[in-house]
């Protein structure tokens, strides 16, 4: 429908799935991670206590997708197939490590979020498949998080997004994900920036470090809403917060 409506698109038929039964809901796995329906409403998972508890960067990501009205009639799988590169769940999706599964009548495959978005507004679905679950991992114990992004009001889509994911060893971190949106035409993950904070303390220094790095890297596009180098610049500053607040939650979390 967006597609439709940004006359992109222009189909000469179109398939309501919305009656179809089993795709909107949101499962516990008994190993801590979740399973959610494609057509789950965005504001149903906003509000699930499942959600909630098990992984708090995407409860935190929920409210962000534009306004209550919007998300009330969004779909969880209807955004990620969309694919808009400044939309926040395609982000999320890459740092969580979320898996898609897409059915045919030939069966079923997983596709990884890292290949499955391909471009703006281009996933890896084909034309004969269509997104019917979710698969979220569970949640590592101790991690820290954040998703901060730049819009002209609330609501809008991003000009300039972050999410970062953190997890410590004693005082240095072991693992990290950094993932930047509404850069260009799919979410971007700074491979590089991540290298540079492995084994390292996370010091004032260091984060300026990182910080500036994002910003050397990124290469955004301009457009209306945005000059490449206001993006570039914001991108270091955002990711720099965003790992602030990360390693901020991620210490509390290790002091429970």
């Amino acid at each position: 429908m967006p597609l439709m409506s940004f006359r992109l698109a222009r189909p000469a038929v179109i398939i309501d799935i919305n009656r179809i039964s089993g795709l909107d809901s949101i499962s516990a796995g008994t190993n801590g991670g979740l399973t959610i329906g494609a057509l789950t409403r965005q504001r149903a998972v906003e509000r699930s206590k499942t959600v909630q508890d098990r992984n708090p960067l995407l409860a935190a990501a929920m409210p962000l997708i534009g306004h209550f009205q919007i998300r009330n009639r969004g779909t969880f799988g209807g955004s990620l197939v969309h694919a808009d590169p400044a939309a926040e769940l395609p982000a999320v999706g890459i740092a969580l490590g979320m898996e898609f599964v897409l059915r045919s009548a030939q069966g079923d495959r997983v596709v990884p979020a890292e290949d499955f978005f391909l471009g703006y507004m281009a996933t890896a679905v084909e034309p004969s498949e269509l997104l019917t679950e979710i698969r979220i991992p569970s949640w590592k114990p101790g991690t820290g998080w954040a998703i901060d992004e730049v819009s002209r009001r609330k609501g809008d889509f991003a000009m300039v997004g972050v999410t970062v994911l953190v997890q410590l060893d004693g005082d240095a971190c072991r693992d990290s994900c950094i993932v930047i949106f509404g850069v260009g035409g799919k979410p971007v993950r700074m491979h590089k920036a991540e290298g540079m904070l492995k084994g390292k303390k996370l010091g004032r220094q260091t984060l300026t470090d990182i910080g500036e790095t994002v910003a050397n890297d990124l290469e955004p596009d301009s457009d209306i809403h945005a000059s490449a180098q206001y993006r570039k610049e914001v991108g270091g500053v955002l990711t720099r917060r965003a790992l602030e607040s990360a390693l901020a939650r991620a210490k509390e979390s290790g002091r429970k």
